[in-house]
């Protein structure tokens, strides 16, 4: 069923909108560890965010998101790590990928409703199980000794 709505997503927003944005953030907290969210309307664990509407900047999503997701209300900008392709996905896709550092962030109640299925912090050297390519990919650049990559997803071997 996941799949499914997933398609029917992608199929809506590519007649809807020609060139996508998204923005994600890897949240860290004191212990090194990083936010991490698992969505029921599609299988796997990703980094907080989703897409730039309409009228929005991406700061302004990246804010929204965060709030929506895991309840995190920003204290000072973040840093803007990347702008990536994710074409090999979804095509004319883009993914910026911000970094929200500890005490960047304060506390707060996530405000989304039957999206959220579970959150965890997490090592991000050893994420759980069904993380995503592109999640694990640019855990390995931010935190291992993966190059950068231009692509959010690895190209298939």
């Amino acid at each position: 069923m996941a799949s499914l709505r997933t398609r029917m997503f992608q199929s809506w927003f590519r007649i809807s909108r020609p060139l996508t944005l998204g923005v994600r953030a890897v949240v860290e907290n004191g212990e090194g560890q990083v936010f991490m969210v698992r969505h029921t309307y599609v299988e796997g664990w990703y980094m907080p965010g989703g897409g730039v509407e309409k009228a929005e900047t991406c700061l302004e999503a990246l804010e929204r998101e965060l709030l929506e997701e895991g309840g995190f209300r920003l204290s000072a900008p973040p840093d803007l790590i990347g702008i990536y392709s994710n074409h090999r996905v979804f095509p004319n896709d883009h993914v910026l990928l911000y970094r929200v550092a500890h005490g960047t962030w304060e506390q707060g109640e996530a405000t989304a409703r039957n999206e959220i299925a579970e959150t965890a912090w997490v090592d991000p050297m050893a994420p759980p199980e069904g993380t995503t390519a592109g999640t694990r990919g640019r855990f390995q650049e931010l935190y291992g000794d993966a190059a950068r990559d231009a692509y959010w997803v690895p190209a298939r071997t």
